[in-house]
């Protein structure tokens, strides 16, 4: 497995809370729920702690909707 540290996990925390909002917001049978659930847990493995969770969220809520809440 790669090392990944810096602004690399940086981006890959992003990328993942990016993602899971985004599956979050397509209802229906295309929402990849196996794929959210799984995300999710890697980001809780990447990002331990709620106040970095939430960094990452609010981050994700910026990048998809434009508005940070």
């Amino acid at each position: 497995m790669a090392d990944i540290t810096g602004r690399e996990l940086h981006l890959v925390k992003k990328a993942l809370a990016i993602a899971v909002l985004a599956i979050e917001q397509q209802p229906g049978p295309f929402q990849s729920y196996s794929d959210m659930q799984d995300m999710k847990g890697l980001l809780d493995l990447l990002a331990p702690g709620d106040t970095e969770l939430a960094f990452y969220a609010r981050s994700a809520r910026i990048a998809v909707t434009g508005n940070p809440d």
